[in-house]
């Protein structure tokens, strides 16, 4: 808890211009924040999550930051849509927004998720948009008892939201390692998943996200030992530790170890796209058929912005390593799959747990 209100506060303060804005005191006027229907003629952001939420948080972090060179005349004006896994507001990209070049959206890796699994809510399609920034992290895997754990032959109990959450990437990464696993689904949230723990309900959780080294805290109290990290990517088959769990290997490096074959191709460029996903806190892109010149532009724009004080204090209090143009881009590479690897990881969570796509 302590570690999200640090969080929240460095966000606020990075972001403050567009607080004090709504609360009549002096701010910038290159954003305005949550105002629906403005007809000023300037740049917008459609931040897919609630008001207040994670998302909404850094979207008026990231607009003061990119308001220098993107917007030094011109307004940047927020809006937030939907809930806290972005479906709703990707689906308004995809179908709403005309690619003029003014428009941007953020959202977390959960929305990317929702797609690869099929939830039948989903009407995008995240190969279409153009990645101008991403946050990002190295879930790492958690397990009562660590590496000794895994050669017993009884499944795992791992905590997990739903099948088409952030925790499927842990899931397959099990079955990556050939670990039986049992998910125990419907506990959301980090305090609820680590009382799970705390009580013995659950022995492994996937730790992803913001600021990973509070939420393993409690875990490791509870005898957790981070066994493996899903690792960042530079560039294909370019995987690394993040500079948080160093100390962890990736589990590609871990399934080399243990002499794991990969998964069958399909299955396995779908495993590959949800750990993509699972370590996006947050992207930014842009809608197809926008030009390139403003690409560029809103890809300079975000290169700088990623350097800005605020920026990075945000971003180091919440354990979150920011990128932008190229690197966001081939953070989010893996998810655009074939459809033979969609109707693999489909059918596998069919046969596993029963789970019926779209």
């Amino acid at each position: 808890m302590r570690g999200m209100m640090r969080r929240r506060a460095l966000l606020g303060a990075a972001g403050a211009g567009a607080l004090m804005l709504r609360t009549g005191r002096a701010a910038s006027p290159m954003v305005i924040a949550e105002s629906p229907g403005a007809s000023v003629a300037g740049y917008n952001m459609m931040l897919c999550g609630p008001h207040g939420g994670r998302i909404d948080r850094w979207g008026r972090a990231v607009a003061q930051g990119l308001s220098g060179t993107l917007a030094s005349q011109t307004p940047i004006v927020l809006r937030t849509v939907g809930g806290q896994d972005g479906v709703t507001g990707a689906n308004r990209l995809q179908t709403l927004v005309v690619p003029d070049g003014r428009t941007a959206a953020m959202m977390p890796g959960e929305a990317l998720i929702a797609f690869l699994a099929g939830d039948p809510r989903v009407h995008f399609q995240p190969g279409d948009w153009i990645p101008v920034m991403a946050g990002l992290s190295a879930p790492v895997l958690v397990v009562r008892g660590g590496m000794r754990r895994l050669a017993d032959p009884a499944p795992i109990k791992l905590a997990a939201a739903s099948p088409e959450a952030v925790d499927l990437a842990a899931i397959l990464a099990f079955h990556r390692l050939g670990v039986a696993t049992s998910p125990i689904f419907g506990l959301r949230g980090a305090s609820l998943v680590a009382r799970a723990f705390a009580d013995g309900a659950v022995d492994a959780v996937l730790l992803s996200g913001e600021d990973i080294p509070a939420d393993l805290a409690p875990l490791a109290a509870g005898g957790g030992i981070a066994i493996a990290t899903l690792g960042l990517v530079d560039g294909p088959d370019q995987r690394r530790s993040d500079r948080i769990d160093a100390d962890a290997p990736t589990l590609h490096a871990l399934a080399i170890e243990r002499r794991n074959p990969p998964l069958a191709p399909p299955l396995e460029a779908a495993y590959q796209a949800v750990a993509a996903a699972s370590r996006i806190d947050f992207v930014m892109v842009l809608p197809h058929l926008t030009t390139p010149g403003t690409v560029a532009l809103w890809r300079q724009a975000a290169t700088e912005a990623i350097g800005t004080p605020s920026l990075r204090a945000a971003a180091a209090a919440s354990a979150i390593e920011l990128t932008a143009a190229g690197a966001a881009a081939t953070a989010v590479a893996p998810v655009d799959v074939s459809a033979a690897s969609l109707l693999a990881l489909r059918a596998f969570l069919f046969r596993h747990f029963g789970w019926r796509s779209s």
